[in-house]
């Protein structure tokens, strides 16, 4: 039996890449699992054979009304919610003079507000039962900067801040938040974004342990924080990221890393 056996977990943005790979996860350690995206997908059938009971709802998590409806569903069939992951998010930036007014709401609508309303919904059920764990998908570019991240590192970079205030808000009702912060993973959003850009080996570098992540990576980490083995953690924002913020690197490790 797995160690998430009994629990229901809501899964946003899980079609594809860190949330598709998070919701699988659970599954295989046991939870009920209930996704969400703009689209289903057929990749959802590992999902659901892995977890029967499992479901999914098509919505836009910018939407409250949805996103409400949503959770209130799967109280009704499920009693209750465990853990909520917010993965939904897409890319968007560059200089701020470049950056128009709609490029700027729409990732921040998305990636912030999407994720302030996931927790909105979720959190009626949570206080109900006096428990839960809310795992945000932040960014290492919430964390620090970066050339032309304008757009997508505010957004972020608000993720974590609210997550630790959802910690501080909601602790001693038995619920906990945590960010996680990825570096730079290899999802179908990556590979939209990176493949353009002519110095995508120098972003690979950065990373320490010299490649990109895998959603599984992220998985993994989302799995640590929805179980009891994380019970006394809360309010951080972890950095799942090869070591990307570990400090800089130019090139010496090299010479000695055998």
């Amino acid at each position: 039996m797995g160690r998430l056996a009994g629990r229901v977990a809501y899964v946003t943005g899980a079609a594809s890449g860190i949330g598709f790979a998070c919701a699988r996860r659970f599954a295989e350690e046991g939870a009920v699992v209930v996704g969400s995206d703009l689209n289903e997908t057929p990749d959802w059938k590992e999902v659901a054979e892995l977890a029967p009971a499992s479901g999914f709802h098509v919505l836009d998590v910018t939407d409250e009304a949805a996103q409400t409806a949503a959770a209130e569903a799967i109280v009704a069939e499920h009693g209750r919610i465990d853990v909520l992951v917010t993965a939904a998010g897409i890319a968007g930036g560059g200089p701020v003079h470049l950056v128009t007014l709609a490029d700027w709401q729409r990732v921040q609508d998305v990636n912030l507000t999407g994720t302030f309303l996931s927790a909105k919904a979720v959190l009626p059920a949570m206080l109900a039962q006096q428990s839960g764990s809310i795992i945000t998908v932040a960014s290492v570019e919430g964390l620090e900067g970066c050339e032309g991240g304008s757009t997508y590192n505010a957004s972020k970079g608000g993720v974590v801040l609210l997550t630790k205030n959802l910690a501080c808000d909601y602790g001693l009702a038995g619920i906990r938040a945590n960010a996680i912060c990825p570096g730079f993973i290899d999802t179908p959003m990556f590979r939209s974004v990176v493949d353009k850009l002519p110095y995508s080996d120098a972003i690979r570098e950065q990373h320490k342990l010299g490649r990109f992540g895998r959603p599984e990576d992220i998985a993994g980490a989302a799995y640590f924080l929805a179980s009891d083995d994380s019970a006394f953690v809360t309010g951080v924002a972890l950095p799942v990221d090869g070591g990307y913020v570990a400090g800089h690197a130019y090139g010496v490790a090299k010479f000695f890393a055998g």
